[in-house]
């Protein structure tokens, strides 16, 4: 695909936890593969994180975990702008500024807020009993991620288009009021051949499932993971069908197609027991693993490189921010 260079391509990590085959799969590895085709802006998003992390010292091993994860799965610090969001002042300024065009009706119909309203409504307690306003003006924050850095395309999951249809009513306000294009309206980039990844109980891998395969673990606890996977009593004998089953649909996501279609003649000849299926998996996926594994444990060992990777962004960012708010606040009047 050629390089849309004028088209910008944002997406913010939130560092919340170790990530895991899924993250890697349906988010990491198709945002570098757009660093091929847009220029590319991809922010550790500390702040929003801290609506769930309050431990510093958690937050501070999260935000280097998930540097190291992006840098050792193949992100290029020097080709694509990589930065800490509270790196950034520009975007605290704005986003106080853009609170000012933000409905409260808006906040009050963001999934999120409705989410937590909607369980405390469940269990019988005030509707905002454990809401901060970090996680009720989330989305005036996720704008102003977005409209300080004039992204053209955010990736999101289909059930977060929402946080990018907020953005746009925020900025088509402010360019209404006055006049003109200050903010460029960005657009959900949705992935359409995303596959989702099967986690150890047959459901989508997640973290709030607990059902995930960490994606740096050492060879052996791989290895244990894997073999914890939820299979049926089916006996060694007995045939099976690959397409109804976890261990397969996760070995698809590492095999080529000859490799998929004789682990899949195996399954339907018989005499093949789940222990050898998930040994098959393991190895094919190991293969694969192993040399980001690696990286990530050298980067882990030197945070100073991390370090340097994320100053270095932050400088470039902030001039791009710095040269965005004048523009703003020439406009509006400050």
């Amino acid at each position: 695909m050629e390089k849309t260079e004028s088209k910008i391509f944002l997406t913010g990590i939130k560092p919340t936890g170790s990530p895991h085959i899924g993250n890697w799969l349906g988010a990491i590895r198709p945002a570098l593969e757009a660093a091929a085709s847009f220029e590319a802006r991809y922010f550790i998003a500390d702040y929003h994180a801290l609506n769930s992390v309050k431990d510093p010292a958690a937050l501070r091993r999260n935000t280097y975990e998930v540097a190291a994860a992006w840098m050792a799965c193949g992100l290029d610090p020097q080709k694509t702008l990589f930065y800490r969001q509270s790196d950034i002042p520009q975007v605290f300024e704005l986003a106080t500024l853009l609170s000012a065009f933000t409905p409260k009706g808006l906040m009050n119909r963001a999934h999120a807020y409705k989410a937590a309203v909607a369980v405390n409504l469940g269990k019988g307690e005030d509707p905002d009993s454990g809401v901060n306003m970090g996680l009720y003006t989330y989305p005036v924050l996720m704008a102003a991620d977005i409209l300080l850095f004039d992204a053209d395309f955010v990736p999101v999951g289909k059930d977060q288009v929402q946080h990018i249809e907020i953005a746009v009513d925020i900025a088509e306000a402010v360019n209404r009021n006055y006049g003109k294009e200050i903010f460029r309206l960005p657009q959900p980039f949705v992935g359409e051949t995303t596959q989702t990844v099967t986690g150890l109980d047959g459901r989508k891998m997640s973290k709030s499932y607990n059902n995930t395969i960490p994606l740096f673990v050492g060879e052996a606890q791989l290895k244990k993971t894997v073999m914890r996977i939820v299979t049926n009593s089916q006996s060694v004998d007995e045939p099976k069908d690959p397409d109804s089953c976890s261990v397969f649909a996760l070995y698809k996501l590492f095999a080529s197609p000859e490799e998929q279609d004789d682990l899949a003649q195996r399954y339907r000849a018989g005499g093949m027991g789940w222990g050898d299926a998930k040994k098959t998996l393991f190895e094919k996926m190991n293969e694969a693993l192993t040399p980001i594994r690696n990286r990530y444990e050298e980067l882990m060992k030197n945070p100073s490189v991390i370090d340097r990777a994320l100053n270095e962004g932050a400088q470039r960012a902030r001039k791009i921010a710095s040269e965005k708010m004048e523009k703003v606040r020439r406009v509006v009047g400050l």
